[in-house]
């Protein structure tokens, strides 16, 4: 990922904390087969391993988990909140015209070498632990074990897990920081006031104005 310095963050839990909010991730492999991507949820244990440990599967039909197996990195792209930033936002648009829109975006790069899980047991821990993390805020979760065993188990079969320690990570934090503070405030207003959630959600992110 290309790091400009005044968008690269160096801060690993707040790496890690858009990683535990990323409800879905992109899965890239690189194989016989060429460059593969799959988008899949995943589950974060921040306490294991030095930076972290990230649980997910894939179906069985995916040819994905074969070359997951055989490679020696894989990457999980978690994307946070973006937004495409007018002109109109800057004040420097009034002063000399000399503005072009951009767009503003969170994204964190995990890079790390997967052990791919067949075996039932671990494979249930995982999805159960998944279903867990994903049901907590509904009044009446669903868990794994609703459901018939004979069932779970053939739903089992049809799928490959796999346990990736990160590595590495590399964090871009894209806010406009390369602006003045008074175009960076710009920003923020014109995104706070967007009708889109995620727009409005970037601009909480938008440090306000030094003093």
């Amino acid at each position: 990922m290309y790091l400009p310095s005044a968008f690269r963050q160096d801060d690993p839990a707040e790496m890690l904390r858009l990683i535990a909010e990323t409800r879905l991730a992109t899965l890239v492999t690189s194989g016989e087969q060429g460059l593969q991507a799959s988008h899949l949820p995943l589950l974060l244990e921040p306490g294991e391993g030095e930076r972290g440990t990230l649980y997910g599967h894939l179906a069985r039909g995916n040819p994905q988990w074969r070359e997951l197996a055989a490679s020696a990195e894989a990457l999980l792209i978690f994307q946070g909140p973006d937004a495409y930033v007018s002109p109109a936002f800057y004040p420097a648009k009034a002063e000399h015209g000399k503005v072009v829109p951009t767009w503003n975006y969170i994204a964190v790069h995990a890079y790390g070498q997967a052990e791919v899980i067949e075996d039932a047991p671990r494979l249930l821990d995982i999805v159960s632990r998944l279903t867990r993390l994903h049901e907590a805020d509904r009044e009446q979760p669903w868990a794994v074990s609703d459901a018939p065993d004979d069932y779970i188990a053939g739903m089992l079969r049809a799928i490959v897990g796999f346990r990736l320690p990160i590595g590495r990570l590399e964090g871009k934090w894209k806010l406009s920081q390369n602006r003045s503070q008074a175009d960076l405030q710009g920003v923020r207003q014109g995104l706070a006031e967007s009708g889109r959630e995620g727009e409005r959600q970037l601009a909480e992110r938008i440090p306000e104005a030094s003093s």
